[in-house]
C-alpha cells in the first residue's frame, strides 16, 4: 500500500486520516462528498497525488463515518481542526474540493494560524437557489435509499458526459456497496451545506490563495469560483484558473490539475 490509514482523535470522536508522501511541509487534503468513504480508494488516492507527495507529507481526512444529521460545514472544520491538533499540524499547506472547499474556506478565516496556503477546488462561499436544489435532490435519493439512482445522478453532474459513460460500471458498483449507514452519512453531509454562506467573510483569509474551477461546472457553477475571485482577487498571493469540459470534478479528470497546485504550493 502507497499510503497508510489511521484513526485521528477529534474531541469525542475520531477521523480516518490517509498519511502518505515523505515532504517536510504537510498538505491537508479535504474530499468533497461522496457515496462511500474515500478511504476505500486510498491507494488509488496516494498514486493521484504522487508527485505532491514527492514534496510534501500528506494528510487526507475524511469526515465522521456517523454525523449528525445534518452535519453543518462550520461543524466540520471545528472537527477537522481537533484532528489537526491531535496530529500536531500547527500550520499546513491546504486543499480542499467541493464540500471540502467550503470547510478550508471556514478553517482559513476562523483559524488562519493553522492555514500556510490555500487551493480552493471547484467549491464556492455560497450555496443557494438552483445550485442548492441539486444537491437536495441528492440527499432526497439517499434518504429513500435509492443508491442506483443516486450514484448515477452524482456521477452524471460531477463528470463531463464521456467520463460519465466510462464510469457507469464503477458507480454501479458503488450502489451495491453503498449500505444504509452510507447513505445516511451521505444526506447528512449534504443537508449540512444548505445555508453555506461566507462570501462576506472571505476578506478574513490572510494566506495565498488558489482558485481553481471549470467553466462547465454543473454542481456548483464557474460562479462560485469567480465569487471568491471577486472578493479575493487584485491583492498579493491570489490566483485563479478556469479550466473548460472537465466537470466539477477537474480536480480528478483535468491531467495537469496536480502540477498546477505544486507550482503554486511550492512558489
Amino acid at each position: 500500500m502507497n499510503g497508510e490509514v489511521a484513526a485521528v482523535q477529534a474531541g469525542p470522536f475520531t477521523l480516518d486520516c490517509l498519511k502518505f508522501g515523505n515532504g517536510d511541509e504537510a498538505l491537508v487534503i479535504l474530499p468533497g462528498v461522496s457515496v462511500l468513504s474515500v478511504m476505500g480508494a486510498a491507494d488509488a488516492i496516494a498514486q493521484d497525488y504522487a508527485a505532491l507527495a514527492g514534496r510534501f507529507a500528506v494528510h487526507l481526512l475524511d469526515y465522521r463515518a456517523d454525523p449528525p444529521d445534518p452535519y453543518p460545514v462550520r461543524t466540520i472544520a471545528q472537527d477537522v481542526s481537533h484532528a489537526l491538533q491531535t496530529l500536531g499540524l500547527n500550520r499546513v499547506n491546504l486543499f480542499g474540493a467541493s464540500l471540502g472547499g467550503m470547510v478550508a474556506q471556514v478553517l482559513a478565516i476562523e483559524h488562519p494560524e493553522l492555514v500556510g496556503r490555500l487551493v480552493l477546488g471547484s467549491t464556492a462561499p455560497r450555496v443557494t437557489g438552483g445550485r442548492w436544489r441539486l444537491l437536495e435532490r441528492w440527499a432526497a435519493l439517499a434518504e429513500r435509499g435509492d443508491a442506483l439512482g443516486l450514484c448515477l445522478a452524482f456521477g452524471e453532474a460531477v463528470y463531463p458526459a464521456e467520463v460519465f459513460e466510462r464510469s457507469r460500471a464503477a458507480l454501479e458498483e458503488m450502489a451495491a456497496a453503498a449500505t444504509e449507514a452510507d447513505l445516511a452519512r451521505f444526506a447528512a453531509l449534504v443537508r449540512g451545506i444548505r445555508g453555506f454562506d461566507v462570501a462576506d467573510e472571505l476578506g478574513g483569509i490572510a494566506c495565498p490563495v488558489l482558485a481553481i474551477g471549470s467553466s462547465d461546472d454543473r454542481v456548483l457553477g464557474s460562479e462560485g469560483t469567480l465569487d471568491i475571485a471577486a472578493r479575493l482577487g487584485g491583492r498579493a498571493g491570489f490566483e485563479m484558473h478556469l479550466y473548460d469540459g472537465y466537470g466539477h470534478a477537474v480536480y480528478d479528470t483535468a491531467p495537469d490539475y496536480k502540477d498546477r497546485m505544486l507550482r503554486f504550493l511550492t512558489a
